[in-house]
């Protein structure tokens, strides 16, 4: 997770339909080397498949520091955030033939997450890369990106183990920040982050209802911290 303090319009957005297909991907990945050399996008189109870009995710230590690595350094360094993560998730996506979309799970009394996001036969997935274990991969099976925000909700907490998710934001194409060399600029993208701060949220519960909220049972929370890192 990530410390950043109107329904989407998905049609807004460009999405291959149908499940990943190979030829698909490999034409679509070879007409641009997004300004990757020739060895990285070896080793971005050897991960094939959104699961693939999990895995890798899921081999790398989670970094705590107050960093905005782009995918190139990401690849490099061998360390990743959750900002860092997606933001890498979403590249990688993007060489395999996917849109480059990320959104962003926004908490109370809690850090932000996020989550690159990837549709096939008009279902949403996703990949993350999080300290906690249920925060991660998602399968395409989510009909909406409320759906899959939800999916993250019963494990999304804090130290004190109060439930915190609270809104999710529209996709955000990276494609946009193309002009800032977004995927393998030397310096911080925290552009990337800003702009994840300005967009609108949507509130995923009434007020209600989240006063009635309960706190997580030990057992969740000790499967869930399963691997978690301190500072």
């Amino acid at each position: 997770m990530f410390p950043f303090a109107c329904r989407p319009d998905e049609r807004s957005e460009i999405f291959y339909p149908g499940m990943y297909r190979a030829k698909m991907v490999r034409s679509t990945a070879s007409a641009q080397d997004f300004g990757f050399t020739c060895l990285e996008l070896r080793a971005l189109r050897a991960l094939k498949t959104p699961t693939g870009v999990q895995r890798f995710l899921d081999g790398l230590p989670y970094n705590l520091s107050f960093t905005a690595r782009s995918p190139r350094r990401v690849l490099r360094d061998r360390t990743a955030s959750c900002l860092e993560g997606g933001i890498f998730a979403a590249a990688a996506l993007r060489v395999l033939g996917f849109p480059p979309l990320i959104f962003d799970l926004e908490a109370e009394q809690d850090t932000d997450h996020v989550v690159a996001i990837f549709k096939v036969r008009g279902h949403w997935g996703a990949v993350a890369k999080s300290n906690f274990t249920g925060c991660r991969y998602r399968e395409p099976v989510y009909r909406n990106l409320r759906e899959l925000a939800m999916s993250y909700f019963n494990i999304y907490f804090n130290l004190r183990w109060e439930r915190t998710l609270r809104r999710y934001s529209r996709p955000v194409n990276l494609a946009r920040f193309d002009h800032l060399n977004w995927m393998t600029t030397e310096k911080p993208i925290w552009f990337i982050a800003e702009h994840l701060c300005q967009i609108p949220h949507i509130r995923l519960m009434t007020p209600a209802m989240e006063k009635n909220l309960t706190r997580l049972d030990p057992r969740t929370v000790a499967a869930e911290m399963v691997g978690h890192k301190k500072r």
